[in-house]
């Protein structure tokens, strides 16, 4: 098999679908890879170091997906890529279908076989393919929060830990899981006073023992999230139902309720958001405001700490990476449940369930494709 890594073209995306170390682990099993010239030159990935883990470079984009069988990106395909991918080519990367239907009809139309990191799952439950980003972007969201409460971004210039004498700023984390608990180490390393909110007693339990009480918890209802989004400086929503759209938890009254000059961080928008007065916002131009109340809402925020978040993500996804590549998708899934849960458009049709559900299309299991 031909594996192909384009370069990301997403707005100030710099992460790489594949590292040199993780083209040699393809290469050393005789699989030939074809890079993009320059894919990971902004985060210290040369042609070089690529050539001497035995890929190919190619000069362009349209000679990575003309040549090649499986497709390893970071990001969802942007319009042009859906364009070039074929019937039966791998695609492997991000995806997150529900909130997007003109991906998914683009997909669909390709016949290409669809593979989302984001719905994969573990022996031990979870989203691994997932953690590594929802680390980092928990991590960042309190990064960002800080930085937006600065009076020259907009903010009520408020300073999260306060200082002796002036009190710490209230952070609200709705989400209680990877996103949530990064968020949350974050938060408390900074000083500043948190709450936790989630509907998972035992996970608030585990979270109140190693925290005690510099710690609040609460158990996630509309009364409690309204009661503590109100008293609130910065919100960080990282709530996920696998594979669907984010449910709406805060809304648009609540939203303008708040003190004006307060932040919150959606790190559900690549699923929709978790903030009704969301919007995907880009690197770029990474805020709005809404009812007086900054809204950071950026849909790839690992992407500005690009070559951390490519090593972490290469850790996860390279041994399916492996898997695809020496077995071909049909067998590869066939043997791995949790791969085939990856599975969620393959040659015209939408094979996971909650993005059937949520646009509308006829949902066929993966395993009647297998045969």
């Amino acid at each position: 098999m031909l594996v192909g890594v384009p370069k990301e073209i997403k707005n100030h995306e710099y992460r790489v679908g594949l590292t040199p170390p993780s083209v040699r682990e393809l290469t050393s099993r005789g699989v030939e890879v074809v890079v993009q010239q320059g894919a990971g030159e902004q985060i210290g990935l040369s042609d070089e170091q690529y050539t001497a883990a035995g890929a190919t470079i190619a000069g362009s984009a349209q000679e990575i997906f003309g040549r090649a069988d499986m497709i390893v990106k970071v990001k969802e395909p942007q319009p042009q890529e859906c364009a070039m991918l074929r019937d039966g080519q791998i695609l492997y990367t991000y995806l997150h279908l529900a909130p997007d239907p003109e991906q998914t009809a683009a997909l669909v139309k390709s016949g290409a076989v669809c593979i989302a990191y984001e719905t994969i799952t573990g022996p031990g439950g979870g989203l691994p393919l997932l953690a590594p980003m929802s680390e980092v972007a928990g991590r960042m969201a309190i990064q960002a929060g800080a930085a937006h409460l600065e009076k020259s971004k907009g903010g009520m210039g408020l300073l999260l830990g306060g200082v002796p004498g002036v009190a710490a700023g209230h952070v609200v984390i709705i989400g209680a899981g990877v996103v949530g608990t990064n968020a949350l180490q974050m938060a408390v390393g900074l000083g500043a006073r948190v709450t936790v909110l989630d509907k998972n007693v035992d996970r608030l339990r585990q979270l109140d023992l190693v925290y005690g009480n510099r710690i609040a918890t609460l158990y996630s209802n509309a009364h409690a999230i309204e009661e503590a989004v109100l008293d609130a400086d910065l919100v960080v929503g990282g709530v996920l139902v696998p594979g669907a759209a984010a449910p709406k938890l805060v809304t648009r009254d609540m939203i303008s309720r708040m003190k004006k000059g307060a932040v919150v961080v959606d790190v559900a928008i690549d699923q929709g958001g978790c903030f009704e007065t969301s919007h995907p916002t880009t690197h770029a131009d990474p805020t709005f405001v809404v009812d007086g109340v900054i809204h950071y809402c950026v849909a790839n925020m690992p992407g500005a700490v690009a070559r951390t978040s490519t090593f972490a993500l290469n850790n996860a996804t390279i041994g399916h990476a492996v898997a695809l590549a020496t077995k071909g998708w049909r067998e590869a899934l066939s043997n791995d449940a949790h791969l085939r849960n990856g599975l969620n458009v393959c040659q015209g049709k939408v094979t996971f369930q909650a993005v059937a559900r949520d646009l509308g299309y006829d949902y066929v299991p993966a395993e009647s494709l297998l045969a």
